[in-house]
């Protein structure tokens, strides 16, 4: 059954702003993250000696979906080192306008997709696409800034494709993932690379494979591999660290 539905959606439409709640620097936040002014491109406000970057807005959409982005990043092939099975049940958190979502959908057939996203537009443009109609098993789920508003021990897999580095709330968003993930689940997560400076993208929206594994290890993860075959990103999957 579906989770979202067009009365719902326009609902959440109307009331964006109360959905998404606004950075709070309140006394327990202090306890967990700085603040200092950095980049230009980022909120001000450090987890672990990273600043935090500024969310994409749906504005962006276009981007998202430009055709050289097969190119660019070969996504196909992030499709396939996930090895998704029949049954898998799937989380892509911050999956904007479903580009990946729709990529999964179709070889998790026999379980399911979870969308998830914090702007109701971004998940609007998912459900007026024709591959959320073709695709029966795609759920469209409303998160927050510090949870993902998921079911519990549920999930083997959760993607996240540039998107963590720009969490208002890293550590209470993993602590939220981790809850959904069953206890073999695995976290792919998937940031341009910080070690390579010819990648033109802004370096406040890359992440080093050391600063990625120091925030997961705080999260009570561990790196199971960093699979080294994307042009410009690094695959990362993470799973749970059950020594700790």
């Amino acid at each position: 059954m579906k989770k979202y539905n067009l009365f719902k959606l326009l609902f959440l439409l109307l009331f964006a702003a109360s959905s998404c709640k606004s950075q709070n620097n309140n006394t327990s936040d202090k306890k967990i993250y700085s603040f200092k002014k950095g980049d230009d491109n980022g909120i001000g406000k450090w987890y672990l000696d990273r600043e935090i970057a500024y969310v994409m807005g749906y504005e962006g959409i276009n981007w998202l979906e430009r055709p050289s982005r097969e190119k660019e990043e070969n996504t196909s092939k992030l499709i396939k080192n996930m090895n998704i099975q029949p049954t898998d049940i799937i989380a892509d958190i911050g999956a904007g306008s479903g580009y990946h979502v729709f990529k999964m959908a179709p070889l998790a057939n026999k379980g399911a997709v979870y969308a998830v996203d914090i702007q109701p537009e971004m998940l609007q443009a998912i459900l007026y696409s024709k591959e959320y109609q073709t695709n029966k098993n795609i759920e469209l789920i409303q998160g927050d800034e510090k949870n993902v508003n998921l079911p519990e021990n549920t999930f083997d897999k959760v993607l996240m494709v540039d998107v963590y580095h720009e969490f208002n709330f890293p550590k209470e968003m993993i602590a939220s993932i981790k809850k959904s993930l069953k206890k073999n689940g695995k976290i792919y997560l998937i940031e341009y690379r910080m070690e390579d400076p010819s990648i033109a993208i802004k370096k406040i929206h890359k992440m080093s494979e050391k600063q990625a594994v120091k925030e997961m290890k705080a999260a009570g993860f561990k790196l199971e591999k960093n699979i080294d075959n994307l042009p410009i990103q690094h695959c990362m999957v993470f799973t749970m660290n059950t020594e700790s």
